[in-house]
């Protein structure tokens, strides 16, 4: 059962907002998420949080630019999901930018695992670099550290997560959520990070006179990777990460982007010139997490490094076709844990935690988001890792951080967990095997302890009715180039209608013809209600997106229906 309830209006926050132009509808929107001065609607680079203000930034930039005056060789190691790869191609990109001799090195996580582990280090050590610089990773590599110092090789790292109790000695780290980092944002992502890093690295060649003959590298290139990996990691879209997203978004529509970028945008059958938030996240960062969840990241890494278009075209096809191996994965997953769940009784537990032989490692987490979607509870799905150790992925719901929540069974049960790291809202651990119906009993007493029923509850905020006026295509179309996304969510509108039509498409969703209740001009709207294939009753209350709709040519309004109420 879905509660629905209206985001809660801020009406003088509404009016201060329409007094510096914004409109009604907009004022209305942007009020209700927190929004209610002229500095918070900038999107201006010159509103950024200062780059010295990261904590050791300013230190990090002394060491990289001593490393690049000594000619020394940098290894980037990054991750293999979105904001990893995305990390890793400013990483790269930018250092080179910026005079640097720089590869890089992706884990595959099939083989090595999350993270700068002892044996990455071996890896990386065959390359023969002088400096290791870790991006989307790295805060909770205390013995990959350490076995990167015991051969001499000096670590930095830039890294967004959590920190554990004990921190790596590394030479430098930079990372907004390490204890005692004031930074005024705590919401960077890995590849905003490691932006970060580069700002203040350019800054201090500039003192050191590196740009007095020569121009300075324009490090604005870089932000249609920012903004990718960053809508990509589900990030809360705070004030800064918004000024980035739709600085990116502009370099991205107007084509002065990653040529792997834009590969990815046509595969997926996407514009570059109408490139919205909603698109990085539901159709580009899918298809590069595909590279990493199947197979290898740097295959994603290289496709966003690309400089010639057909090369790009190439990889993005390689990239499109995994994605599609990966839903063929992922429905037999699903199916089998629907099984599975159909035999439990769901109702009377706090949390899910579930594991079958078969099931692929790289796709088990967004197993655990679908079934936490379908159930409103914490879950966590496991996979074989090989040698009677198996891999979790968990994803979260709003009342309960799942970190935290692992860190505190890891306290009770100190043997169960061998390791563990992430958010409030996802993470990853280790268990044997021997102790999954152990840690299943564990995580259902400690997720017990840290919320109640209330919590269980899934809840639906709305932004109340939109007018027959505002149903309209330059409305939808004001809407999408908003940035929106986590933390900052799209509008979700409620209203009662009419059903006129339906029918089934490609035999999985309906497709409608909608009449708005009580609208005296009888308009009539396009609607589609995706993954529903029974037909709704005469009249519906539905919360629904205002979206465009392009087909052959002909631009249309169309409803998005997310939740019905028949």
């Amino acid at each position: 059962m879905t509660s629905i309830v209206q985001r809660q209006q801020q009406p003088e926050a509404a009016t201060a907002l329409q007094a510096l132009g914004v409109s009604p509808l907009m004022a209305r929107l942007l009020a209700a998420r927190g929004v209610s001065t002229a500095s918070q609607l900038s999107v201006n680079l010159a509103d950024l949080l200062p780059p010295q203000t990261l904590t050791n930034n300013n230190r990090m930039a002394k060491l990289l630019a001593d490393a690049m005056n000594a000619d020394k060789s940098l290894l980037v190691i990054g991750d293999y999901d979105a904001d990893g790869a995305t990390a890793t191609a400013v990483a790269v990109k930018g250092l080179r930018a910026l005079g640097a001799k720089v590869d890089f090195l992706v884990p595959n996580r099939f083989e090595y695992g999350y993270g700068l582990t002892p044996e990455i280090v071996a890896l990386a050590a065959t390359r023969n670099p002088d400096v290791i610089i870790t991006v989307d990773n790295g805060i909770a590599s205390v013995e990959g550290v350490a076995a990167a110092n015991a051969l001499g090789l000096q670590v930095l790292i830039t890294d967004h997560h959590l920190p554990g109790q004990t921190t790596p000695a590394a030479a430098c780290i930079i990372n907004p959520n390490q204890h005692g980092c004031d930074f005024a944002s705590k919401h960077l992502a890995g590849v905003g990070v490691i932006f970060y890093a580069l700002l203040a690295l350019r800054a201090e060649l500039r003192e050191r006179g590196t740009y007095s003959t020569t121009p300075e590298p324009n490090l604005t290139e870089l932000l249609d990777l920012v903004a990718l990996g960053t809508v990509a990691d589900l990030v809360k879209l705070d004030g800064n990460n918004r000024i980035l997203v739709e600085q990116g978004l502009r370099r991205i529509r107007a084509g002065v982007c990653s040529q792997g970028i834009l590969a990815l945008l046509r595969i997926s059958g996407r514009q570059a010139q109408a490139c919205n938030a909603q698109d990085l996240g539901f159709y580009v960062g899918p298809r590069l997490n595909a590279a990493g969840r199947l197979d290898d990241m740097s295959l994603g890494i290289r496709c966003l490094l690309a400089d010639n278009p057909a090369q790009a075209n190439i990889m993005a096809q390689q990239l499109q076709d995994l994605n599609a191996e990966r839903r063929n994965i992922e429905a037999d997953m699903q199916a089998t844990a629907n099984l599975s769940l159909d035999d439990i009784n769901v109702a009377e537990q706090y949390s899910i935690a579930m594991y079958q032989a078969d099931w692929h490692q790289g796709v088990i987490g967004i197993l655990a988001s679908r079934i936490k979607e379908r159930y409103h509870r914490p879950v966590i799905t496991f996979a074989q890792a090989g040698d009677g150790v198996l891999k979790g992925s968990g994803r979260s719901i709003a009342g309960l951080h799942l970190r935290d929540a692992l860190d505190a069974l890891s306290k009770q049960q100190p043997n169960l967990i061998l390791k563990f790291g992430g958010h409030a809202m996802a993470a990853g651990l280790s268990i044997k095997l021997e102790d999954f119906d152990t840690f299943a009993t564990g995580f259902e007493a400690v997720v017990r302890g840290l919320v109640d029923e209330a919590d269980l509850q899934a809840v639906l905020e709305v932004d109340g009715s939109l007018s027959a006026v505002d149903m309209n295509f330059t409305t939808a179309q004001l809407l999408e180039n908003q940035v929106w996304g986590q933390g900052f969510a799209p509008p979700l509108f409620y209203d009662e209608f009419t059903v006129l039509s339906q029918r089934l498409l490609a035999d999985k969703h309906l497709k409608l013809t909608l009449q708005l209740s009580g609208d005296a001009q009888g308009s009539v709207l396009d609607a589609i209600y995706f993954n529903q294939v029974e037909f709704l009753s005469g009249s519906i209350q539905a919360a629904y997106q205002l979206q465009t709709n392009s087909y052959n040519g002909a631009q249309k309004v169309q409803l998005n229906l997310r939740h019905v109420a028949n």
